[in-house]
């Protein structure tokens, strides 16, 4: 399946890396059609979320409207979905290294190297959610959701595993342990006491 072309009607780079970089800014709705970009019948401000899930809706449609060839909502699949992935490492601004760079694995490189730049796991995995959730509210089916697709887990779940390995950092989330139970303050003391049935008067 061929990649995006390059033409002029592509999204700029300022504005794709806002699809991952700037959760603040907002957007504007669009028309109703199937991959129209999501319109707002509230009154009320978007959160950032909000915006931030437009903002990404509008520029993978985009995506698609400029496929070669061009790309209907009810046609994205999986593999679609991938093909969006790698088009935006373009514009990440994630160092990562090679296996063979000398500054792989380390979370502190001491100098400049000529690995790329790619858009980081944290912020391909919370792209992913938004947009699998706008899919649903643009009248996508669930169990037809691209973005929630199997091969775009693994890729996750891949990207995850070797920019943690390569950036020397841990996407593991630590667990809180517990707290001691306090038994001192709470507890009831139940000694029992007993007396002799002949004891003095």
């Amino acid at each position: 399946m061929d990649l995006v072309s390059e033409s002029t009607n592509h999204p700029s780079r300022y504005e794709m890396e806002g699809v991952v970089n700037n959760p603040t800014t907002p957007t504007s709705g669009g028309s109703s059609s199937p991959i129209s970009p999501t319109s707002s019948n509230n009154s009320t401000t978007p959160s950032r979320y909000e915006n931030q899930k437009r903002r990404d809706w509008n520029t993978f449609c985009q995506y698609l409207r400029n496929h070669r060839p061009p790309l209907s909502l009810a046609m994205c699949s999986g593999a679609h979905v991938l093909e969006f992935l790698h088009y935006l490492d373009q514009f990440g601004k994630t160092k990562v290294h090679n296996p063979n760079c000398p500054f792989f694995g380390l979370p502190n490189p001491p100098a400049p190297c000529p690995c790329p730049l790619r858009q980081a796991w944290g912020s391909l995995d919370a792209l992913i959610g938004r947009l699998r959730a706008a899919y649903e509210e643009n009248g996508g089916r669930p169990e037809t959701n691209p973005f929630g697709a199997r091969a775009v887990r693994i890729y996750l779940r891949d990207v995850r595993d070797f920019q943690a390995k390569a950036r020397g950092v841990s996407y593991e989330k630590k667990r809180k342990r517990p707290k001691p139970k306090s038994t001192s303050s709470s507890s009831v003391s139940t000694t029992s006491t007993s007396t002799s049935p002949n004891a003095n008067a």
